[in-house]
């Protein structure tokens, strides 16, 4: 028996619409639906193996069920813009995909999905129709069945399934539907009753028709009667607009719909258009071979005459190529020192990781040179920028086989396509912050930061003799030994053992996180030895041993700093990261004891923004009392308490100016009063009446805060006080839960994207004035507000300053911009 498989095209995108999170395409093409539907095709071509395969779309004309009644799916709202943008897309890859695409004036996709289920059925073949619809339950019959995409995957209904689910035959459905109406399609039914009577009435009597026979004569209720009677036009129309026209002209056979797979040659260039990167390696869709570049071997990368080139390296060699020929050179370190220091443009990936390989032999890179990686992330800080691959994938829509092809010349192509799209902000941006930012930072990495291994050491045994008393008070309460840093174990001591209420239950049984254990603080004293046994534990396995791990041979550990990975344009640390050192406990605070300069006679200089977003978001937002009150060198907290609960500033109390605080930095994060009731422990009621009284306190930030939203919502994007784009989707998204999200997100990103683009030009300048003026000081760390230098004490003084004036002259604006700086001989000394 063959079988057909019929997809519901309108259906099955808008589930996938309402039900994935948006994603974009690097130039803001919106692509979950069709990445969702594309997925769920698959899945059942996989499956299935279909000898006929069709996919049914609705037209916007009016089909003959509109020319009937009026009022056919007149609550219906029209198609999401977001949705609307995915649909051409959408019916192109499903055509690639070698489905026949059909749409049919005058008649909805489930009537071309019913003609088409019936020409197979007829043939003795099976038709399998996926759909999120379930009127088309009216079309199961013996070789039809329905495939139902569900929250919880997909369910098959056959005819023995319907029935043992709704107690009727599937062809009967339709009278059910008639009785009860649909208000999704504005179908009117019968006034009055519902699913239950429906089904009800039509399993008892069978039929509408034998049902309008034979009612009145019935033991139905007198009120069911009624109901039935003054319904019985509306009950015959609704019949009419819910039957599925099985007969549709369609002009077409089953071979005409004949399933021959994947049209690789179309599909690919539609997968990397929508930046299906996953999805082309899943499908291993047979596609050509790339045609392999062709090399010329060279002995010298300086015999290349002046010009553009893209760059890359590999296997010992380096790879050059102009944009029509490839060239391959043997790496000589003194080659390559001169190559790089040429009046030669380069392309280049990744910067900062040719710096670092420059100065591992001696040179720097001290050319002209355009960071493909890097200009991509300034076009869209949530794209995929972290291979060669991806972005010849976004901005050139080609795949790249590195095997085969230059990966030089690819990204000499990508000089131009990405360069052209930069607006001129973001051309500043690229030129004047982030490229110099890279070379700063691979400095940074390269100095490291010294740490005290013998210090780390104690404080590591410290904690583990801690840890262990900890353990033996736990295993006390607990009334017995178990395995504390099991879930499972851990879960059944609390739950079942102990019997305290368990809030919150996963696949694997109990769950045992942060969260639950808090709520759980008032019901039994193990939980806070737990709490504090984790954090023993935490310090010393990521920290004291961590850190001792990552120190090289002279005792500093070299972190590595992320440009690319942040949304905002922060930047972030990894292996170690040094961004996350703990400072909200005592005992955390304490490691900083053990970073300390890296020789004799040195110091550690730390600087500080003070109140830095606030500070934005007045010079940004133009409020009037709040730039005054930072010009004035009023604290700002105070200010806000006196103001949100009506008391002269000097009677303002440490828990108002402590709520002030969280008011004021919530704001900027869009805060709700649901969060800022749960933040500073006070009823809902009474965070709303604090979030009012902020807002008439500096209406600036009000109008601010509500005018940026709608800009975004209208353009799609946000950006910082230099130029710097966020686009945010889920602004346009239907769900409440993600549009709210977007939405706080547009409030916050120019703030915290500003100040992260201030702070990238203050290390910049520091660097450079640090250099002029000839002193021994380096920067050694950032952490997001935060700059630290390592100093000879002889020059400590200048490098302060000269720290100072960079961090506070980075940005000129209405508000000045002030830093908290101190000088130690340790990171602790110098923050504390």
């Amino acid at each position: 028996m063959k079988k057909l498989l019929a997809i519901d095209g309108n259906s099955i995108l808008n589930r996938a619409f309402f039900g994935i999170r948006p994603l974009t395409t690097a130039d803001g093409l919106p692509t979950n639906a069709i990445y969702g539907m594309l997925n769920i095709i698959l899945s059942h071509i996989e499956a299935e193996k279909p000898d006929y395969a069709a996919v049914a779309f609705d037209l916007k004309e009016p089909t003959f069920r509109h020319k009937k009644y009026d009022g056919y799916k007149a609550n219906r709202h029209g198609m999401p813009d977001e949705l609307a943008a995915q649909l051409p897309y959408a019916k192109d890859c499903c055509r690639a995909l070698g489905l026949h695409v059909i749409e049919q004036p005058g008649f909805e996709a489930d009537d071309v999905l019913g003609t088409l289920a019936k020409m197979a059925s007829d043939a003795g073949d099976m038709a399998l129709i996926v759909t999120g619809d379930r009127d088309s339950f009216q079309l199961i019959g013996e070789n039809v069945n329905i495939l139902l995409a569900s929250n919880s995957g997909t369910l098959v209904f056959d005819r023995a399934a319907f029935n043992e689910k709704y107690g009727v035959e599937p062809e009967v459905f339709v009278d059910v539907k008639a009785l009860m109406g649909d208000s999704s399609d504005n179908i009117p039914g019968v006034a009055g009753i519902g699913e239950k009577t429906a089904l009800k009435l039509i399993s008892e009597y069978g039929t509408l028709d034998s049902l309008y026979e034979k009612y009145a004569d019935s033991s139905l209720t007198a009120g069911v009667k009624t109901k039935l009677e003054n319904g019985k036009d509306m009950a015959y129309l609704s019949q009419f607009l819910a039957r599925i026209d099985t007969a549709v002209p369609l002009g077409k056979t089953l071979d005409d719909i004949a399933y021959n797979g994947a049209d690789a040659d179309t599909l690919i260039p539609l997968l990397t258009r929508l930046e299906f990167t996953a999805m082309i390696k899943k499908l291993s869709l047979g596609a050509k071979p790339a045609e392999s570049d062709e090399y010329t071997d060279l002995d010298r990368l300086c015999s290349l005459s002046d010009g553009v080139f893209g760059v890359d390296m590999k296997d010992g060699a380096v790879f050059v190529s102009d944009g029509e020929k490839c060239y391959r050179v043997p790496f000589e370190a003194g080659d390559v020192k001169e190559f790089f220091a040429s009046g030669r443009t380069l392309v280049l990936f990744d910067c900062k990781a040719w710096a670092h390989t420059l100065k591992g032999v001696g040179g720097d890179l001290s050319c002209k040179f355009f960071d493909i990686m890097l200009a991509a992330y300034v076009l869209d800080s949530q794209g995929r920028c972290h291979s060669v691959a991806e972005i010849s994938s976004a901005y050139l829509s080609k795949m790249l086989d590195e095997e085969k092809q230059c990966t030089a010349k690819r990204i000499f192509e990508l000089y131009s396509a990405l360069e052209e799209r930069l607006d001129d902000a973001e051309k500043a941006l690229l030129y004047d912050v982030e490229q110099p930012l890279a070379l700063c930072l691979c400095n940074m990495e390269r100095s490291g930061f010294r740490v005290d291994l013998e210090g780390l050491a104690g404080y590591s045994l410290m904690l583990t003799e801690r840890a262990s008393v900890l353990e033996g008070e736990i295993y006390d309460l607990a009334g017995g030994d178990f395995n504390i840093n099991s879930p499972k174990q851990l879960g059944q001591v609390l739950f079942e053992r102990l019997e305290l209420p368990s809030f919150k239950k996963t696949k694997s049984g109990y769950s045992t996180n942060a969260e639950v254990l808090e709520k759980l603080r008032p019901y039994h004293p193990i939980i806070d030895k737990i709490l504090e046994y984790r954090r023993l534990v935490k310090l010393n396995s990521t920290y004291a041993v961590g850190l001792t791990a990552a120190a090289d041979e002279n005792g500093s550990v070299h972190t590595t700093f992320n440009q690319t990975v942040t949304a905002t344009g922060r930047l972030s640390s990894t292996e170690p990261n040094l961004q996350n050192i703990p400072i909200r406990t005592e005992l955390g605070r304490e490691l900083r004891r053990f970073f300390i300069p890296s020789g004799e006679d040195r110091v550690i200089i730390d600087a500080d923004y003070s109140q830095i977003e606030l500070r934005l978001l007045a010079a940004i937002s133009g409020d009037e009392t709040m730039t005054k009150a930072f010009r004035d060198g009023v604290d700002i907290h105070t200010l806000t308490a006196s103001q949100v609960f009506g008391v002269f500033p000097e009677m303002v109390t440490g828990e108002q100016r402590k709520r002030a605080k969280a008011v004021n930095f919530g704001i900027v994060y869009g805060i709700g009063d649901f969060s800022l009731a749960a933040d500073i422990h006070v009823t809902r009621k009474q965070a709303a009446e604090y979030i009012k009284n902020y807002l008439a306190t500096y209406p600036g930030i009000d109008k601010y805060l509500k005018d940026t939203v709608a800009l975004a919502k209208e353009q799609g994007f946000v950006t910082t006080l230099m130029g710097r784009k966020r686009y945010i989707p889920e602004l346009k998204s239907g769900k409440k839960t993600l549009a709210a999200f977007g939405e706080r997100v547009a409030m916050n990103s120019p703030i915290q994207g500003t100040a992260a683009d201030v702070i990238k030009v203050a290390m910049i300048n520091t660097e450079k004035a640090l250099a002029e003026a000839g002193i021994d000081a380096h920067l050694i760390l950032q952490v997001h507000d935060e700059l630290l230098i390592d100093s000879a004490v002889s020059c400590a003084e200048e490098a302060r300053e000269i720290l100072r004036r960079e961090m506070e002259h980075a940005w000129e604006c209405a508000v000045p911009l002030t830093v908290e700086i101190g000088t130690g001989s340790t990171w602790f000394d110098a923050k504390e």
